[in-house]
């Protein structure tokens, strides 16, 4: 059954998209076409769902909030239960090879060994920073991206994918289209009730069901993992309990199975105190999180800024929110951002550095999570045009 809201904001006409909003999850697929106003200012929209002025938001937030987000007043909000089934879009996903790699893994080496030498310096601060690299593919046609995002929700098993316009963040963005098939819940509000689900600490999955499971095991004992996702795990509560009461989170990690990888994953849940706190006020209030940035997270944004520049909305969120507060922010990554003529898309990956990383076993982890999206695009990522 399909649940539609509508709404209008001021008197404005609403407005096609060529690309319509959609985010996908196991339980639960928002479809919502049309634009009634957009915002690049995630605060201000944010105020303005609290004022009751503006009936939902969807969009993107960008990694770094002081740039400019991506978020769409739409004209209805659709809610369908279950992952995205909608018939497949007309047009099929090129296949793609890939053009460029930025940085190249020499590059990345050397940006993780600098990493290194601050994090094992004993009168630095920074304790954890996540590095990024992404990969440039081509195509000989347009690239759909309505059928990327069905492919990689058909190749997920949870159903993740999302589809995402972020023309509202204006130049360079106009045109360009966000897509993925992230597996990471930044937070969920429903009521009064908060959901968040951390991913830190991973492991490339291996094809014989032995090894795999050896694999899996070795990552539930990992100092190094176990101690990354603590630091993440940490940062959430602290900033959850500053809005909600009852902070509760397990005292170890569950093991999360993904198409080709294994993460380390905790819920964390609480209750809001004040239910003005929307689920687009949640999301700007904890990203972004130590997984996709590290800890202190200013000293960590700002080492990132430094060796990669603008991540734009790689590792920023992807979500929704309806004039009842309540709605779902997940972290975007395993993703790519499709320029505007379709020709070309930049994928990117990410993994968190501290004092036990290994520089080649980082490249590697890397290389894994390209796997989701180089799927979906018919391409590996050694294979040059």
């Amino acid at each position: 059954m399909t649940i539609s809201v509508t709404g209008t904001a001021g008197e404005g006409t609403a407005r096609q998209q060529t690309t319509p909003f959609v985010l996908s999850k196991r339980h639960l697929s928002i479809h919502a076409p049309g634009s009634l106003d957009s915002f690049d200012d995630a605060h201000e929209a944010a105020a303005q769902l609290r004022e009751g002025r503006i009936p939902a938001i969807v969009g993107a937030l960008p990694f770094d909030l002081r740039s400019p987000a991506a978020l769409t007043v739409p004209a209805a909000l659709h809610r369908l239960p279950g992952p995205w089934s909608a018939a497949l879009p007309s047009g099929s996903v090129p296949q793609c090879v890939v053009l460029d790699r930025i940085p190249s893994p020499d590059g990345h080496l050397e940006a993780v060994g600098s990493a290194l030498r601050r994090l094992r310096a004993l009168d630095d601060p920074m304790t954890k920073v996540v590095l990024a690299r992404s990969l440039v593919l081509g195509a000989d046609r347009p690239i759909p991206p309505m059928a990327l995002m069905h492919r990689l929700v058909a190749n997920d098993a949870a159903g993740n994918g999302f589809c995402v316009d972020l023309t509202p963040a204006g130049e360079p963005y106009t045109a360009r289209t966000l897509v993925g098939s992230s597996p990471e819940l930044l937070v969920r509000r429903s009521g009064r009730e908060v959901s968040c689900f951390p991913l830190a600490g991973t492991a490339a999955r291996a094809a014989d069901p032995d090894q795999d499971a050896a694999v899996a095991q070795s990552l539930t004992r990992s100092v190094k993992d176990l101690g990354e996702h603590a630091i993440v795990v940490e940062g959430l509560r602290k900033s959850l309990g500053a809005l909600c009461e009852d902070v509760r989170a397990p005292s170890s990690p569950s093991l999360v199975a993904a198409p080709a990888l294994w993460h380390l994953g905790t819920p964390v849940t609480g209750t809001l105190r004040s239910e003005q706190s929307s689920a687009l006020d949640l999301a700007l209030a904890l990203h972004p999180t130590a997984a996709v940035c590290g800890h202190p997270a200013e000293e960590a944004r700002d080492a990132i800024a430094q060796i990669e520049g603008d991540r734009g909305f790689y590792a920023g969120a992807v979500g929704w929110c309806d004039a009842q507060g309540d709605g779902e922010w997940m972290v975007s990554i395993r993703c790519g951002e499709i320029t505007a003529d379709r020709r070309s898309i930049r994928i990117f990956a990410g993994g968190g550095i501290v004092a036990e990383s290994d520089p080649e076993a980082e490249l590697a982890e890397t290389s894994a999570k390209f796997s989701p999206m180089l799927t979906a695009l018919g391409a590996t990522e050694y294979a040059w045009a």
